[in-house]
């Protein structure tokens, strides 16, 4: 009897996976819940186990794009399992009493010396047929494709438009240089940073402007009333996006310690697949990498995502006078299908609003 081998369920907004990897070849014999494929998609790796012991077969190929669900290959139970030699149970010295003589090497013959390289004119600048010795060509990663069709995909599907703002960094600085060190040692090392901040901000203009936590489902408009705020990560693999679930109701020390972890495993791949899915609203921090300005792209099928960026002090007007302050642009890309301009420049306003005055996340003003 064969059984069949399919593609599991990745989360919400995952239709398809290819194959990245088989760790076993048709025709092996494969025990039950043993590792036999890896599947790559735009958010992680995954790895599909035997469904039974029995014979590999009918493996589709490597690089193949299957939908969720899909057939990757059969076991057949009724194959026996390969009979266990002597030699894969008994130790070597038990094999054969007979001294075993050591291998004769052969001296390598002297490598010859390389030949110098001959004297060429230096190619015509301009001339592109002259740089092609100069170019190099690498396949593109399957994540790669997978991340370049869905961003594709995001922009052929929702009307994308990004407003943007200024924040005035200077009460959130003061506010964590004052008590950042009283707050690592309370929470058990949590280091407070200015995440937690825009997190408790962003939950707080939700609730204010819930179409940008809603999202379009057919003809249907999808409302929640909890919020899983997604924290976009780069890493060497690619972008990933872990999601903080029930975000509105952590604490400042609770989501330090969360997106601190996520950062880490994401960076050595260690995220599980739930820890992936079914975000709501995301952030993205482009200031880390320098970045001053950007239009981030929509998480799909998410109506809205914040980007943050590089502080830096700048010349501002406050009370008739120029003075210096730490200043940071912020970047709200929203599906205007949804989301109309009014509803996001006034949910950028308020995050605006409760990151410049801090006290109103602690009073929930």
């Amino acid at each position: 009897m064969a059984v069949e081998i399919r593609v599991p369920a990745l989360g919400e907004s995952l239709t398809t996976a290819t194959v990245a990897r088989w760790l076993k070849q048709a025709g092996d014999y494969v025990q039950h819940d043993e590792t036999v494929v890896e599947l790559e998609t735009d958010k992680v790796s995954v790895e599909v186990t035997a469904p039974s012991a029995g014979r590999l077969e009918n493996c589709i190929p490597l690089g193949t794009e299957v939908e969720i669900g899909g057939l990757l290959g059969q076991v057949d139970e009724t194959a026996e399992a390969p009979a266990v030699t002597a030699s894969e149970v008994l130790p070597v010295e038990a094999v054969s009493s007979e001294p075993v003589a050591p291998p004769v090497v052969e001296p390598s013959p002297a490598p010859k010396p390389a030949p110098r390289p001959a004297v060429t004119e230096p190619p015509v600048v301009g001339n592109s047929g002259d740089n092609i010795s100069r170019e190099r060509r690498v396949p593109m990663s399957r994540l790669r494709q997978t991340i370049a069709r869905n961003l594709k995909a995001a922009q052929n599907t929702a009307a994308i438009l990004t407003t943007f703002n200024e924040i005035d960094m200077s009460a959130a600085k003061a506010l964590r240089a004052e008590y950042k060190d009283e707050f690592e040692k309370k929470h058990d090392g949590a280091r407070l940073g200015f995440m937690s901040f825009f997190a408790r901000a962003v939950v707080g203009a939700l609730r204010d402007y819930p179409a940008l936590n809603a999202q379009i489902e057919g003809d249907e408009i999808v409302y929640r009333d909890f919020v899983n705020l997604g924290i976009a990560v780069g890493t060497e693999r690619g972008l990933v996006v872990p999601v903080l679930h029930d975000a509105d109701q952590m604490s400042f020390a609770e989501l330090e310690r969360r997106i601190a972890d996520y950062g880490k495993r994401a960076r050595i791949g260690s995220l599980k697949l739930d820890e992936l899915s079914h975000g709501t609203f995301s952030i993205t921090n482009g200031g880390i990498f320098g970045s001053l300005l950007s239009t981030p792209i929509l998480n799909t099928p998410q109506s809205g995502i914040l980007g943050m960026h590089a502080i830096q002090d700048r010349p501002v007007v406050r009370d008739g006078q120029v003075v210096v302050r730490p200043m940071m642009y912020v970047a709200l890309s929203y599906d205007h299908r949804l989301v109309d301009g009014r509803e996001a420049v006034s949910f950028l306003v308020r995050v605006k609003q409760l990151v410049e005055d801090p006290r109103r996340l602690l009073l929930d003003l």
